[in-house]
């Protein structure tokens, strides 16, 4: 008997996806923007102290999205490895709750490579962010756990002007799970049942494109520009969470443009 593999493999998806049913909503566009001020102190060789302030604006520069400040160390161990750790306390103001206080830990490590004027460098970053607000846990995670990879290239063939490009990933490492039947006669779920915070998967895909301009060895600028696509996956449950209302998953494409200062000393 011949034995066909990929229709075993999507009969054994079925009873997963009958459990997994969900609503796409329509992709939607948004326009924002970034303003960054920093302070880069060296320590010793290889070590610096950073600090850096950043508002963020969204929905078209109609309102602002986020204040944070960023205090950190970052330390290169050898001409292709750098690391670092940061705390960051950002106040995001949330669609329903108002302004939402939050706490960020980051640790870092960058792996470089220097090809005649050409600089490639891989970012692999942790980031554990605790969530201050009153919330639905199991709707979200209070503690949400990410990893991004960012991939840059650099040319520094020129005395002051350096352009790059970037490529990153995000991923939600700790998402709310559950299981659930969906009843296509009555439109809602039924055997509902969370299943902790196991969910990972890519949130965000994002490209990038930008000059970093150093006036003098104190000033730099830096001028870029962004674009995202994200994925998001929203539980909607009752606060004891016994009753699945709803699952959807939200598309976004965001353009961002961005200038930030950094003073060096």
């Amino acid at each position: 008997m011949k034995i066909h593999l990929p229709l075993l493999a999507a009969l054994a998806l079925l009873p997963v996806l009958a459990r997994a049913q969900g609503t796409v909503n329509a992709l939607e566009n948004d326009f924002s923007t970034r303003t960054s001020l920093a302070l880069d102190k060296k320590l010793s060789p290889g070590l610096h102290l950073e600090a850096e302030y950043e508002l963020r604006t969204e929905n078209a520069l109609s309102k602002i999205d986020r204040h944070q400040l960023s205090l950190g160390l970052s330390y290169k161990f050898t001409p292709w490895l750098k690391g670092g750790l940061s705390y960051t306390f950002f106040d995001r103001y949330g669609t329903n709750a108002g302004w939402e206080p939050r706490h960020r830990l980051s640790g870092s490590l960058t792996f470089a490579y220097r090809a005649g004027d050409w600089r490639f460098s891989l970012r692999e970053m942790l980031q554990l962010t605790h969530k201050t607000e009153d919330l639905n846990i199991y709707q979200e995670t209070r503690n949400y756990l990410a990893l991004k990879s960012r991939f840059k290239v650099q040319y520094k063939g020129f005395s002051r002007v350096e352009p790059y490009a970037l490529f990153e990933l995000k991923t939600v490492l700790n998402d709310p799970a559950c299981t659930a039947t969906w009843n296509t006669a009555s439109s809602s779920y039924s055997n509902y049942s969370f299943t902790g915070y196991t969910d990972a998967y890519i949130t965000r895909y994002r490209g990038g494109l930008g000059i970093e301009w150093k006036i003098s060895p104190q000033h730099a600028l830096n001028f870029y520009g962004l674009a995202d696509y994200c994925f998001e996956k929203n539980i909607d449950t009752n606060k004891e969470g016994t009753r699945l209302k709803s699952l959807t998953y939200d598309r976004k494409f965001n353009t961002t443009v961005g200038i930030g200062y950094t003073f060096s000393f």
